[in-house]
């Protein structure tokens, strides 16, 4: 059934590649703030760094809570589940921290990424990168067989229809603050 690790073994970054979807959690250290939960997609926007370190590309949205909450407190579990073949459900518990597009250090954590970004670039917000800290699989029986039809090409064509002043103006209205008020982009510099 259930089993925790000791890192990411080979067998489990494998698998993690291979799923087009995950999820990510966090939630502020205030015992009344609001608990977030992001589902996320698009191929070759996270990778498996080493055995105990993961990143993934954090792109445009119209919220801020993970950015928030990881500057906060930096608590993160990030789970994929298999929707076809063998059910399994992993978790990735950690610490993260992000970087922002315009801050120093946001080119070298964007390009493990780069080749799997092409276009996306522009969309690319941050990088939010974790320190593992523990590792666990789940039966995953209670989980649907879904088919993958592919990925949504709407991000895309949103930005695309977008001048980067825009897309400035937009993740500054957006992005500032959390839905409990917590600083996102605020205050970081500009794109």
């Amino acid at each position: 059934m259930a089993k925790v690790y000791e890192r990411i073994e080979p067998r489990l970054a494998r698998w993690i590649g291979e799923q087009p979807v995950f999820f990510v959690g966090t939630a502020p250290l205030s015992g009344d703030g609001l608990v977030n939960v992001s589902p996320k997609g698009l191929r070759g926007t996270f990778g498996v760094l080493d055995d105990h370190t993961f990143a993934y590309v954090d792109m445009t949205a119209s919220g801020i809570e993970t950015i928030a909450h990881l500057r906060e407190n930096g608590r993160v579990c990030v789970m994929f589940c298999s929707f076809d073949g063998t059910p399994n459900v992993v978790r990735l518990h950690g610490r993260g921290r992000v970087v922002t597009h315009g801050e120093p250090g946001f080119d070298d954590a964007l390009a493990p990424f780069v080749m799997g970004l092409a276009s996306r670039r522009t969309e690319a917000r941050g990088v939010v990168t974790v320190d593992v800290t523990r590792v666990a699989d789940a039966c995953g029986y209670a989980v649907p067989r879904m088919e993958l039809e592919g990925d949504r090409e709407l991000l895309d064509s949103w930005a695309e229809r977008r001048s980067p002043e825009w897309l400035r103006n937009y993740r500054a209205e957006k992005n500032e603050h959390s839905l409990d008020g917590l600083p996102g982009l605020a205050g970081l510099p500009e794109w």
